[in-house]
């Protein structure tokens, strides 16, 4: 199996290889690279799709120690050296989001441009905070089944791949989970410097995700200056590059056609209109 050691830890990865653009995929929080299978088909032979495994998820091999999602850019900058890249377009979900913003402002030069799906720049609420703290305790007492119920439709609120997610769960230790979690509760607010961001950034957004709600990424759009638009899935949740694939699918890849070169380099072209998405040009 492919890994990278990255500080220690051994980054598990995919790569379809390829000699087209380089798109990293970086999933959210309880996922792993398997939530990304309908872009990788999609984008399959006319780009370079990499997923993984981040810290306490999936086939990744770490220590479990407490770490932040600036720490998980520095992960996701380590295996864009081990691969070799320079550049790379980084499409986020959730907490994959909120890595791959810290990437930018950590090292824009290695990031070409950006898609962002249901993701934030902000802290939590505190209401928020309570109830992420009790999933994690659920987690730990009483392990995926006890919070199974409220959680799947949380997350991804289509019945029909529930069973498939927890398995996933069932497939990791309860205290894993449970960090992972907490986690998730210490992500800090960079939203006073999203204004650093310059590189081409496409929104997706759930039209009712309730974790990240909707004018969070209008947020995004409104504050990144590189922003060409909003997609709002409608009737998605947190989840619609998942749960909603051919929603997402095609405004990503004329985003991608549209923004990204072979060697990373921003092409002049005019921005991104998506029919039927909540979208404003931003050049």
């Amino acid at each position: 199996m492919p890994f990278a050691s990255v500080d220690g830890r051994q980054l598990y990865f995919e790569d379809t290889g390829g000699d087209g653009p380089v798109v990293v995929f970086s999933h959210g929080n309880l996922m792993d690279h398997r939530m990304w299978a309908p872009q990788v088909e999609a984008l399959r032979g006319g780009f370079r799709c990499v997923v993984w495994d981040e810290r306490l998820h999936g086939r990744t091999e770490d220590d479990g120690a407490r770490h932040t999602y600036w720490d998980s850019a520095a992960d996701l900058l380590g295996l864009l050296d081990h691969l070799g890249v320079a550049q790379a377009t980084l499409v986020g979900h959730s907490q994959g989001g909120f890595l791959s913003l810290r990437a930018a402002l950590r090292a824009p030069e290695r990031v070409g441009a950006l898609v962002l799906i249901d993701t934030a720049a902000v802290a939590w609420p505190q209401e928020a905070l309570d109830q992420m703290s009790g999933i994690a305790e659920g987690f730990r007492t009483g392990g995926p089944d006890a919070v199974a119920p409220v959680l799947l439709d949380l997350l991804l609120g289509r019945p029909e791949i529930h069973e498939e997610w927890l398995r996933v769960w069932h497939g990791q230790p309860r205290e894993r989970l449970a960090d992972a979690v907490d986690v998730l509760r210490g992500v800090d607010d960079v939203s006073a410097r999203l204004a650093e961001i310059g590189r081409p950034a496409l929104i997706v957004h759930g039209e009712a995700d309730r974790p990240v709600p909707l004018p969070l990424g209008q947020m995004l759009r409104d504050r990144l200056p590189g922003a060409v638009g909003l997609v709002v899935v409608p009737g998605a949740g947190h989840t619609p590059s998942l749960t909603h694939p051919g929603l997402v699918n095609g405004p990503l890849t004329t985003f991608l056609r549209d923004h990204v070169r072979t060697r990373g380099a921003l092409p002049d072209r005019p921005c991104l209109r998506a029919s039927g998405t909540a979208s404003r040009p931003r050049c």
